[in-house]
């Protein structure tokens, strides 16, 4: 199955109409190819002062690479629940379940010209505040606050390498339910490229909070 890699992915639905889905955009490639895939689109909707999201999983095998192309736009408080639901449906599975088939967010690298993806299969959202650990938290401005502390994005690792000084700390990477799914994937990317060798410092990559 082949994509029409832009910026905007024109999605032609079985009605015959074009949707248009804006793409988050990253100069950096995760995963470049996936094979066996559906593709499942989340779509930016406004009704009346309301914004909306639109899933669109008719395409989708339960035995394939989920591949969800989301809309930048749409903030994560509207985005999360419905990739939550699409999880639990895959992870109930138990007839037609296969294990190697794993979850995958689209974007378009800007540099390479190309569609890429970042793979979501072993994240378990929270819609909460966390009551525990230690939170790297990405506010709605898409500021970056460790211990009350606000920090810049490129200098994130060496803070946490460097300057917490609390052995068997648990990090947890936490975002603002009015943060844009945009921004959310640049997020994703950043904590991907993060390398934190310090012993006694965990950071949990497979839970995630939004609140």
């Amino acid at each position: 199955m082949k994509y029409l890699l832009r910026i905007v992915l024109l999605i032609c639905v079985s009605c015959g109409n074009k949707e248009d889905v804006l793409l988050p955009k990253s100069n950096t490639t995760i995963v470049k190819e996936v094979v066996d895939l559906s593709p499942i689109y989340i779509f930016f909707r406004v009704k009346g002062k309301d914004t909306l999201a639109e899933v669109n999983r008719k395409n989708s095998i339960i035995t394939t690479n989920w591949i969800l192309n989301i809309d930048k736009r749409l903030p994560l408080r509207l985005v999360i629940p419905e990739v939550m639901k699409l999880q639990q449906k895959k992870r109930e599975e138990k007839e037609h379940r296969n294990e190697l088939a794993l979850n995958y967010y689209s974007y378009a690298d800007s540099i390479g010209k190309n569609l890429a993806f970042i793979p979501f299969t072993e994240v378990y959202y929270k819609m909460e505040k966390p009551k525990f650990d230690v939170k790297i938290y990405f506010d709605k401005e898409n500021k970056i606050w460790v211990r009350g502390l606000m920090i810049k994005n490129d200098e994130l690792e060496n803070f946490i390498t460097e300057f917490i000084d609390i052995k068997s700390e648990n990090y947890f990477f936490c975002f603002s339910r009015d943060l844009s799914y945009g921004e959310y994937i640049q997020d994703k990317i950043l904590i991907k490229k993060l390398v934190v060798k310090k012993k006694g410092i965990w950071i949990n990559h497979n839970k995630e909070f939004v609140y």
